[in-house]
C-alpha cells in the first residue's frame, strides 16, 4: 500500500504529485499493459536480444 503523509499547510497538489511518482516507481500499471496479450517465448526473447545489441552499441560509442 502507498502511503503519502501530508504535511500541515501542504498544498494537495504537490501531495498527488508525491503519489503519482510513487505509484509509477512501482510499475503496477506497466506490469498489467504487459499481461493483457500473451507473448510467445520466441518472441520475448528475440526482444532481449534486440535491446542487449542496442545497449552494448550505446556503451560503444560511449566508450
Amino acid at each position: 500500500m502507498i502511503v503519502v503523509p501530508v504535511k500541515e499547510g501542504e498544498n494537495i497538489e504537490r501531495s498527488l504529485k508525491k503519489f503519482k511518482r510513487k505509484f509509477e516507481k512501482t510499475g503496477i500499471v506497466k506490469e498489467l499493459r504487459r499481461r493483457q496479450q500473451f507473448d510467445k517465448p520466441s518472441v520475448v526473447k528475440r526482444f532481449k536480444k534486440e535491446r542487449a545489441v542496442y545497449v552494448q552499441k550505446l556503451q560503444e560509442v560511449e566508450d
